[in-house]
């Protein structure tokens, strides 16, 4: 009888860890906003739903690092659903202080831009498998604000 359980077991699991999950991808990072003191940088993430049902967000998490230090971090809470057979794209907004960014000059060198790397935690509620978390991120390089793109807008 443990050997017919043990079977049903294995079997649920392995039918479990095959189900098709959806896919994500961080396309890019942009600058959303800058006001006096803070600079709003904006996470471009594309999710493709396998399933011919929505699938509920539940949040995404991240974290902003620029030259090896975390910079901001914070979680969007239900930043919707992702339609059915279809690719949603979704915004991550991280708003970064003006102090934060000045205590990284030493990193910034003479061409004004810095390395970042980008971590996000999707996270959607699966039909039995529930809550799924897709790991993202990314590395790149900011180009930063000078003092007449501040002024200007």
């Amino acid at each position: 009888m443990a050997g017919l359980i043990d079977k049903a077991k294995n079997f649920v699991v392995d039918k479990v860890a095959n189900v098709e999950k959806p896919e994500a991808s961080l396309d890019d990072l942009d600058l959303k906003d800058m006001s006096c003191d803070a600079i709003t940088y904006s996470g471009k993430v594309s999710v493709k739903n396998p399933y011919s049902t929505s699938i509920p967000i539940c949040q995404i998490s991240y974290k902003f690092k620029c030259a090896g230090r975390e910079i901001t971090s914070g979680t969007v809470p239900d930043p919707g659903s992702l339609k059915g057979n279809e690719t949603t794209k979704l915004e991550v907004p991280m708003k970064v202080p003006h102090s934060v960014l000045m205590s990284l000059v030493k990193d910034i060198g003479a061409d004004w831009d810095i390395d970042y790397e980008l971590e996000l935690g999707l996270t959607v509620d699966l039909p039995l498998i529930g809550n799924f978390t897709i790991p993202l991120s990314k590395k790149g390089q900011i180009k930063l604000p000078t003092l007449s793109d501040l002024f200007t807008k």
